[in-house]
């Protein structure tokens, strides 16, 4: 006697399901910007930056710097990431793949 299953994600991967219910660039955005936060925070502390110093070298504010580190925060703009990037002496890159 065979039982047939009828959960039909039974053996495919997280990305395929994520992509068939259209929210697999969504999930990919929030990861991306929790590791580019976690990457600035880690390079900060490499460095001894204080949030106040990069916002000061920044030419902004803290709470905009609270908000570039806020993993949870996905509004943040490429400018504000390649210049606290410049700022950590690291480079921002991005790919299409």
């Amino acid at each position: 006697m065979s039982v047939k299953t009828e959960h039909k994600h039974i053996g495919s991967s997280l990305d395929n399901f994520l992509a068939e219910e259209g929210l697999l660039a969504e999930v990919e955005g929030v990861a991306l910007k929790r590791v580019i936060s976690f990457q600035l925070e880690q390079e900060m502390k490499r460095t001894g930056l204080t949030k106040t110093q990069l916002a000061s070298k920044m030419d902004t504010s803290r709470s905009a710097v609270d908000r570039l580190l806020d993993p949870e925060n996905h509004a943040v703009t490429l400018k504000t990431l390649e210049r606290a990037a410049g700022v950590l002496g690291k480079r921002l890159r991005l790919e299409l793949l």
